[in-house]
This record gives C-alpha cells, structure tokens and sequence, in this order.
C-alpha cells in the first residue's frame, strides 16, 4: 500500500456520506499528508460538511461531485464498510486503477485493491496515523487538530468501548503538536444553534421504550427538518439522549430519508435506522440482518417502510435481549 502511495500521482481521498467527526477527520489527515508528501490530492464527500466540523483545517477543499474526466490513479476510502457507502458517485470510483481501504469496522467486505482493517483501531483515524508515519510524513497541526477530533469524536470523548490505550496516547502527540483541546471541544459539542434546540424539542417528544424497558426509539421526520430549518448535516448525536436512559441496552433513530416530498403515514419511504448498544448486545450483528453493518456498540442499516409501521417494527427487536 505504501508502495502504491508512494507511485500515485492524483489521488481521490473519500469518505463516507453523511459523515461523522472520524470519516472528515480521517480523511482531512489522510489528504493533507499526502499532499505534503508531493501527491495531487482531491478531498471528496457526497455530502455537505456538519457545521460543527467545518471548523477543522481544510474542510473547505472537500468537494462533493467528482469531474468523470479527471484521472486519478488511486482512491483512498475511509471509514466505510463498502464503496457504496462514498454515494452516487461509487461507481465511478470503482474504475480508478488502485482502491486502498482503510476502516475500522468489524463488518467491512473487503473492497479495493488493498485493504488495512483493524476493528481493534478506536477509530479510523487510529490507522490513518500509523499510516502518515509509514509514509514517513511529520504531522503538522492541520493534520493533529483532525487526528484529535476523529478519536475523540468516535470515542464518544474518551467514554465507549471502544476507548484502547492507543486513543489516549496519539490524542496526548497531537497535542504536543499543538491541538487545543478546549478548543476542540467548544466547536464540536459545546455550540448549538437555535434551529437545532427546537429539533431536539420535537425528536425527543417522540421518544418511546419498549415493554421491556431494554430499547428506546426516536423519530426523525423531514417535516421535522422542515418545520425547525435544520439541515440532515446538523442532526448528529441527537440518538444519545436516548441511549442513556436508565436501563435501556439499545437505542435506535428512525430517520426519514429524503423521500422526495411529503407522504402520508401509512405510505412507504426510505428510513436510515442508527443503533447504539451499551456494550451487551451486539448491534452490529442486529443491522448486518437487515443489510447494514458497523460496531458491536454503534451500527446502522436501511429499510422501506411506512411511518407508521417502522417504529413498532424496530422495538420489536427488544424481544431478543
């Protein structure tokens, strides 16, 4: 992988749609080592960045249509169990001569050309950094500020599972490097926008627990989206008010893809449902049975259904805890 790195002349760096603070952070380092190692590099993402990660250096080169009569001869994809997950444009990506992939789930297919997949990596960004060292590259600020935040972000700052010595160690170089951590901190959890309050007030006013009391769902409309002017890109981590109910196990976030308009309850539409378990069920093995994948503790898959039907449906699941 190196090796092929070190033959590229155009790169593609991509991440997964929708994003969260590992896959931009990931992918930010990724490209910026790369470009200090002499590479062309072109930052991409389907989707538009949150504004809570903007902040991070660089985030304004990441594009989100790729030119078809551009030659890249190698892709770098991040943080994504399979090249569907890079969006509309995976196909194209697909006929790029060198795929590298490098991810840290557990339910990666083992795309590409080559592959680095550690599920013991706290994140993405874990390799990634062993990777900027192969490469030989010192780790500037820009880089660290996006190394930090990946981990802290998929490590919930420093309070999931998935939280290894590594985390701790690279996140204390990267402020070395000069990382501030309240810095950091500030932008991504600290800041809220009007628009974003008065979304949580409705999405948690449609929070339910199963009979068991094990699992708790909440929903998330587009006419919620619509009715508070808040962007898909900004609704992040509103699951874990539900994933730190006492006694609840999982928690879901039924939300309504963009389904093209608006259609009555009992009618048919694309959800993206996200799992968080608090370490006693694998939800992980829940999303790979409906065609999703991800961790033990954090996953997610898609399902056709109608409003109505796919909250039960989905608090049924708690039957088998």
């Amino acid at each position: 992988m190196i090796k092929r790195l070190n033959r590229s002349r155009h790169v593609l760096v991509a991440s997964h749609i929708h994003p969260d603070g590992d896959a931009i952070g990931s992918q930010l380092a990724m490209g910026l080592a790369l470009a200090a190692y002499g590479k062309r590099v072109t930052f991409y993402n389907e989707s538009s960045i949150p504004k809570m990660y903007r902040f991070l250096p660089s985030s304004d080169l990441i594009v989100r249509q790729i030119d078809p009569a551009e030659e890249y001869d190698t892709a770098v994809i991040l943080d994504c169990t399979d090249l569907e997950r890079t969006g509309n444009f995976s196909e194209s990506i697909r006929h790029i001569p060198c795929i590298i992939n490098i991810d840290h789930h557990i339910t990666n297919n083992g795309f590409g050309t080559y592959q680095y997949i550690d599920s013991s990596a706290c994140a993405t960004a874990e390799i990634v950094y062993r990777v900027i060292n192969e490469l030989g590259v010192d780790i500037t600020r820009s880089m660290a500020i996006s190394i930090y935040t990946a981990i802290m972000t998929d490590t919930g700052s420093f309070r999931f599972s998935n939280t290894n010595k590594a985390a701790f160690s690279i996140c204390g170089e990267m402020i070395d490097v000069g990382v501030d951590p309240n810095f950091v901190a500030n932008h991504v959890y600290i800041t809220y926008s009007l628009r974003r309050i008065k979304l949580l007030n409705l999405v948690l006013e449609s929070i339910d627990v199963s009979e068991n009391g094990k699992m708790s769902v909440l929903e998330l409309t587009q006419a919620m989206l619509d009715k508070t002017g808040t962007k898909r890109e900004d609704v992040g981590r509103l699951i874990n008010y539900a994933r730190h109910l006492e006694d609840v196990k999982v928690a879901a976030l039924i939300f309504e893809s963009k389904n093209g308009g608006d259609k009555p309850p009992d009618e048919e539409r694309k959800f993206h449902i996200s799992l968080r378990s608090d370490g006693t069920v694998d939800v992980a093995a829940i999303a790979i049975n409906f065609g999703g994948g991800g961790h033990v503790t954090a996953a997610g898959f898609n399902i056709v259904s109608s409003l109505t039907d796919i909250k039960p449906k989905i608090l049924n699941l708690s039957k088998d805890f």
